[in-house]
């Protein structure tokens, strides 16, 4: 039988115990973000949105993951000039010079001016951040093809490193634009295959196959993303924020993406947020399946009469229309009208959408940051 001071005893245990939790909590520095915080549906509030609840690495570092913070900690900075005014002449040079096995954030620092260069970077070297001048953004170029070394291959940058970074950088490929109906013209300006990058302000710029967004959690914020088929592909489970998605003129029929997921249990997805669709003539559909889950959101978007009334494509495989996931909400301009898109289309209600329309898609409270600075 317990006595009044055993019960007291226990009291004081609990309230101490108690205390102690609040300020554990007290300690314990304020997540970024509710990941779950919805991306606003008006577009003037989302670079506000996006800075309160995309916080500087000083105000994370007890929330990120710890080999992200262990490598935030110590920044280092190497410039790439091609006037030799810097630590090398090429971004070659530069991607070389960084160990495998890097552990710390590595800032390619690049000057103004063409690169003729084709470069990897390796998954053996994570935390690399290419960052360009907004006033004078430096262009990666080369012209690979898929009939020269296959599509994947066929990049100007290839990441397969993760926690990679881009900012203010041109990605070109300058392969001539595939005539016809002849294999091997696909070439890539962009290809990117490791998890958690962050790419802001640049430029995706080639005709067929232009950016594989190959796998992983990416985010990509006020880019810019041009071609004619297939011009968005893979297999990235990724947002796309304030993209300005073009559509070359001239072909019969363009292909904004090709999304490659296989199964309902692959998280996958292409999800465009306040983006616009440029260009004209009713050509495009903004997908056609890849894989036969594949799946596509655009949400307050601006889509111009570029896209073709029927919207979506299952790419002659009618038995996709069931597990493909197709879906628009809350779209705008004359290539939003809904009235002749396709059956398998998804008219996304609000409940349908939310779970698109946050950063915990790509659970960035774990690894996302601001844009990096040289």
């Amino acid at each position: 039988m317990k006595t009044s001071s055993d019960i007291m005893a226990k009291k004081m245990t609990i309230i101490v115990v108690d205390a102690v939790i609040a300020l554990l909590l007290l300690a314990v520095p304020i997540v970024f973000s509710d990941d779950k915080a919805p991306i606003p549906a008006n577009k003037a509030q989302l670079n506000t949105w996006f800075q309160t609840h995309v916080k500087p690495f000083s105000e994370r570092k007890g929330t990120l993951a710890p080999e992200l913070a262990a490598a935030e900690a110590t920044p280092k900075v190497i410039k790439v000039r091609k006037d030799g005014s810097g630590d090398f002449k090429s971004i070659t040079d530069a991607v070389k010079s960084i160990p495998a096995g890097n552990t710390q954030r590595v800032i390619v620092s690049i000057g103004g001016g063409r690169y003729n260069e084709k470069v990897r970077i390796e998954r053996t070297k994570p935390f690399v951040t290419f960052y360009g001048d907004p006033k004078a953004m430096p262009t990666m170029v080369f012209d690979g093809t898929s009939a020269k070394c296959g599509t994947v291959e066929s990049a100007t940058l290839i990441v397969e490193s993760n926690y990679f970074s881009a900012v203010n950088i041109i990605f070109l490929n300058s392969a001539p634009r595939p005539k016809g109906k002849k294999m091997g013209g696909q070439a890539t300006a962009f290809r990117i295959s490791g998890d958690k990058a962050a790419i802001y302000g640049c430029q995706m710029r080639g005709f067929q196959d232009t950016h594989l967004d190959d796998a992983g959690k990416h985010l990509f914020k006020d880019c810019y993303i041009e071609g004619t088929v297939d011009f968005i592909f893979g297999r990235g489970q990724s947002i796309y924020l304030n993209t300005e998605i073009h559509v070359i003129p001239g072909d019969n029929e363009a292909y904004i993406t090709a999304h490659a997921r296989e199964s309902t249990a692959d998280n996958s997805a292409f999800v465009f947020v306040h983006c616009s669709v440029t260009g004209s003539g009713k050509t495009a559909v903004l997908g056609r399946a890849w894989r036969p889950y594949s799946r596509v959101i655009f949400a307050y978007s601006q889509l111009s009469d570029a896209i073709n009334p029927e919207g979506w494509s299952h790419n002659y495989h009618p038995n996709y229309a069931s597990t493909l996931f197709y879906g628009e909400y809350k779209n705008t301009g004359p290539g939003a009208d809904l009235a002749k898109r396709v059956p398998f289309t998804k008219k996304l209600t609000d409940a349908s959408a939310k779970p698109f329309l946050n950063l915990g898609f790509i659970e960035a409270s774990k690894w996302l940051l601001p844009p990096h600075r040289a």
